[in-house]
């Protein structure tokens, strides 16, 4: 009994299969019980052969051929099966190719089925007879599997001219997820909440559905929409520049550069003008995440614009408590403002009455984290007052990375070094958190100064002690050829003096 066994291929083919089994746990331990249980399925195949052999051994010789006829062919399909898996998820990947399932599992029927003809032409059956008496049969089988048979065409259909691809975003009628498989008879969709939805293929083939964020020769991305609404006081092109360079000019988490943002005014809606900005999302599993970030640049940009979120316009009458109500509101906002500008040095020298000046002329801006709020080069026109939040200043080379040269937070001032000399400004400064500022226009900022010239010296001072960060960013990036010039505060404080036509103090 032992020579027969070990003469055949039985236990070399178990060892082989054995390996694979092995290779297989240890690339896909996700799939372990798949593997296991055709392991074992082999184990008992092999197991079967020996005992039919010992039958014959012990001269039962028709039980034995029987139980090792009957498990050789347990062992066989267990073989087919592994070799299928090590094919298939093991080989072809290795090379570069990674086909669906639906295709390995159609191989491994086909492999059972050529088995099988085989096994019955080595026992001389007549297989032309068969197919011959056995028509009705499979007709009534064809019948009875028509729902069977019309999925696993499908499943072929859709990976023949290639509509659908492991990894897509699709959406099928409320449905919207990403391709995870496609099997021979149903496919798999995860979708964004985890769970994973299974189709049977010939719905797909007679729904219609939408393959998300693609397009011939072109990057996956989504175009996304949000919907906003303005007060139709505010020209739709004011509107509409001012959205589409606050969001071209951000850099946002998984927002495409290209194609850019656009706004477009949509409809005239309840007394309003509605608009649409659209944007191209790159991770489509991050959809409301990245539509919650863009509306937050968004929200800021219009309050930093002056430009509020409309509501639904209605005729109602207006009771007096109303605007007293809104005059109180005013009023807080009023006294929020002169406790900013007390905690600030800059304004630390005005009486109570000139605070409340300045305080009415302050503009509200708020800024979304990685906004810019002002841009190395541009123009200087405002002041700027922090009063919640961080912000960096960065001193941005014509060629190199930025290089950030100082943080400012809540109570700290900046542009003034562009309103105070008519220069450019010399930093960008970007909103480090979400940032809510203040700003001064240069009109009542030159008459601050008119009116109380010491502010110059406070403001010199913050100057002269910032100045030499970004002097030395501009050394570290310039070449060596280039020369700075370098101002000290009683420098500053004339040319200050000089560009505002202010007389000294005698």
């Amino acid at each position: 009994m032992r020579n027969e066994f070990l003469s055949s291929e039985g236990p070399y083919l178990a060892i082989i299969g054995l390996a694979l089994t092995a290779w297989l746990l240890r690339k896909h331990p996700w799939e372990r019980t798949t593997y296991l249980n055709t392991m074992w399925l082999l184990v008992l195949g092999v197991a079967g052969q020996l005992a039919g052999l010992a039958l014959q051994a012990l001269e039962f010789t028709r039980a034995g051929v029987g139980i090792h006829a009957a498990f050789s062919i347990v062992a066989a399909i267990a073989l087919i099966r592994i070799g299928g898996f090590a094919v298939f998820r093991l080989l072809l990947p290795l090379a570069g190719r990674q086909l669906p399932r639906i295709i390995e599992d159609l191989t491994i029927i086909v492999a059972y089925v050529i088995y099988a003809l085989s096994q019955m032409r080595f026992l001389g059956v007549d297989l032309t007879s068969i197919i011959a008496t056995s028509a009705v049969i499979t007709a009534v089988l064809a019948f009875a599997m028509q729902d069977t048979l019309g999925n696993v065409l499908g499943g072929l259909a859709l990976q023949l001219d290639n509509s659908v691809q492991v990894g897509d975003w699709i959406r099928v009628d409320d449905l919207t997820g990403r391709v995870r498989d496609i099997r021979w008879r149903s496919t798999l969709i995860e979708t964004r909440a985890w769970e994973t939805v299974v189709i049977p293929n010939s719905v797909l083939m007679k729904a219609k559905f939408s393959i998300l964020g693609r397009r011939e020769g072109e990057p996956r991305l989504w175009r996304r929409s949000l919907v906003f609404a303005v007060d139709p006081r505010v020209p739709p092109a004011r509107v509409i520049a001012t959205v589409e360079s606050a969001l071209n000019e951000t850099a946002i988490a998984n927002v495409a550069r290209r194609p850019e943002p656009s706004c477009v005014l949509y409809a005239f809606e309840q007394g309003n003008l509605r608009y649409v900005l659209r944007y191209w999302l790159i991770d489509m599993l991050e959809d409301d995440l990245t539509d919650s970030a863009v509306r937050v640049h968004l929200f800021a940009a219009l309050q930093r614009a002056g430009m509020r979120v409309a509501e639904p316009q209605a005729v109602a009458h207006v009771v007096p408590r109303d605007e007293a109500h809104a005059e109180n509101v005013r009023q807080r906002d009023l006294e929020r403002r002169l406790n900013m500008l007390r905690a600030v040095d800059l304004f630390s020298p005005l009486t109570d009455n000139e605070r409340a000046v300045i305080a009415e002329r302050l503009q509200y801006a708020p800024f979304a984290r990685g906004d810019s709020v002002t841009r190395q080069g541009d123009a200087a026109h405002w002041l700027y007052v922090i009063a919640f939040g961080e912000a960096e200043v960065r001193y941005e080379p014509g060629a190199g990375q930025p290089r950030i040269v100082g943080t400012l937070s809540a109570g700290q001032f900046f542009g003034e070094m562009g309103l105070l000399t008519g220069e450019p400004r010399n930093a960008t400064v970007v909103a480090k958190t979400d940032l809510e500022c203040y700003r001064l226009d240069k009109a009542s900022f030159q008459g601050l100064l008119l009116s109380r010239p010491e502010i110059a010296d406070e403001v010199s001072r913050v100057v002269s002690s910032r100045r030499p960060d970004i002097e030395l960013a501009r050394r570290e990036a310039a070449s060596a050829a280039l020369h700075f010039e370098t101002l000290s505060q009683p420098d500053l404080v004339e040319r200050i003096r000089r560009f505002f036509g202010m007389r000294r103090n005698r």
